[in-house]
């Protein structure tokens, strides 16, 4: 994207001529995830695993913890399925953004 060229934002049916910034012009596209997938939303380590591959399960109930920063934390399905994989195991130091589990497709 060029900074120095006006682009043409429409906003509620109204368009508007306007320069972008080079942090604009240059940042990370988007990208919708997969809803089917379950990452980890921060770094740590994982307690206990409550399901395997196969397993069904509802919405809201406890897939596996886990500890952060001294913080258990409960992480639970957001939606009923079956589980297709688990990717991680009791004990594992997993990063930031790590699959955990993953639900088959609907």
């Amino acid at each position: 994207m060029d900074t120095d060229k006006f682009y043409t934002l429409t906003i509620d049916e109204c368009d508007y001529e306007t320069k972008v910034t080079k942090k604009f012009a240059t940042r990370k596209n988007f990208t919708m995830k997969d809803p089917n997938k379950i990452y980890s939303v921060i770094p740590g380590t994982i307690l206990d695993v409550y399901v395997s591959a196969g397993n069904y399960v509802k919405t809201g109930q406890p897939l596996l913890i886990l500890e952060a920063m001294k913080m258990k934390n409960s992480v639970a399905a957001h939606k009923s399925g079956k589980i297709k994989a688990v990717y991680v195991a009791v004990g594992a130091k997993i990063p930031k953004n790590h699959l955990m589990i993953e639900f088959e497709a609907d």
